[in-house]
């Protein structure tokens, strides 16, 4: 028995949502921890040079775990290669700024330039995924400005400074966060009314 493409498409697109549902409240609380994130980013953007890279580290290692943990046990969902790559490419960079804070700002630059290309283009394809849900825009649109801030780094790499790295850090954080959160808060509250 085979089923056409769109089947196909239509139970991978099925299996995304109700993940999406199971662990909503997860999503939620990742969402509010990115943003808040993104808040103290840009807040303090220009931090001294090594504390700024420490505290971006601690900050991408932090996220890293808390995204790992979201995708536990989601192994089956499509995007789940992609979604893991981000992660632990989350969890690198975060450890080589606390590592070596000291090291060379072009090649800080690069890392975040590929952590944001990276992670922009996963969520651009996760929102693409879930398309005929609700609010998928507010994912697409975290993307695009994860993409928006790796084109600002590249143009500016020769000369890129630590509070820009900071500033777009949380710019794209908060983007992503508040997408994020907001689309599991609007699953939550349909999940919660009764079916008419």
């Amino acid at each position: 028995m085979s089923i056409s493409l769109n089947e196909a498409s239509t139970v991978m697109r099925e299996a995304v949502r109700n993940m999406l549902r199971r662990r909503s409240m997860l999503y939620l609380v990742q969402g509010g921890f990115l943003a808040f994130a993104g808040l103290l980013a840009l807040i303090f953007p220009v931090f001294a040079s090594t504390g700024i890279l420490v505290l971006l580290g601690w900050m991408l290692i932090l996220i890293a775990i808390f995204h790992g943990i979201t995708l536990f046990g989601a192994t089956q969902v499509p995007s789940f290669s992609i979604q893991m790559i981000s992660a632990v490419l989350q969890f690198i960079v975060g450890f080589l700024f606390v590592a070596n804070p000291e090291a060379g700002l072009i090649t800080i630059t690069l890392l975040m330039l590929l952590l944001f290309m990276i992670g922009g283009l996963s969520k651009i394809v996760f929102a693409l995924m879930i398309r005929p849900m609700r609010d998928w825009t507010w994912i697409l649109a975290g993307g695009v400005v994860a993409v928006f801030c790796s084109v600002i780094l590249f143009a500016n790499m020769p000369q890129a400074s630590e509070w820009l790295l900071g500033f777009l850090l949380g710019v794209q954080l908060v983007a992503e966060g508040c997408a994020q959160a907001y689309m599991a808060w609007r699953i939550r509250k349909l999940s919660e009314q009764p079916a008419a």
